[in-house]
């Protein structure tokens, strides 16, 4: 698995490409993916770009969690993959990211691509500049989230 780390400002072009940072291009050791998948956030106004190695694993996850043939479940599923679209890479490590979904997160020219482990978040870049928690909420939540961690987990 791709580990994304750091955020990076970018510039989609007037055809609604943007040239993966080269930070990430680093980080893919292996090479850059063949394929990527991008949706729309289950919670946040961004995209979410992964791998398609990433992509495979988070639906297995959803596999082993829902039954299609729940009427609650399968609603659950419609929307988690509406809007899901595959992109490749261009020969510039470029990526044409779909118009609906940029224009779904509001986004103009300038964006943020954000990489949180094994997928890189795409958010326009005003909104992202927005994503704060004051110092003491961050360490409360990090205090609630991450109590009763053990030694092993933290490593």
């Amino acid at each position: 698995m791709i580990n994304f780390v750091g955020d990076h400002t970018c510039k989609l072009d007037a055809k609604g490409r943007v040239m993966l940072p080269s930070g990430f291009l680093k980080q893919m050791s292996g090479g850059v993916p063949a394929k990527f998948i991008v949706k729309k956030d289950v919670f946040e106004s961004c995209l979410v770009l992964y791998p398609s190695d990433e992509w495979d694993r988070q639906v297995a996850l959803l596999k082993k969690k829902l039954n299609p043939y729940k009427k609650e479940h399968n609603t659950f599923l419609r929307v988690f993959y509406k809007g899901v679209a595959e992109v490749e890479p261009d020969a510039n490590n470029r990526i044409l990211l779909p118009k609906r979904l940029l224009d779904e997160i509001e986004a103009d020219k300038d964006i943020v691509l954000a990489g949180q482990s094994g997928k890189i978040e795409i958010w326009a870049k005003a909104r992202y500049d927005k994503v704060e928690l004051a110092d003491d909420e961050f360490a409360a939540l990090a205090e609630k989230l991450l109590d009763g961690l053990t030694d092993e987990a933290i490593e």
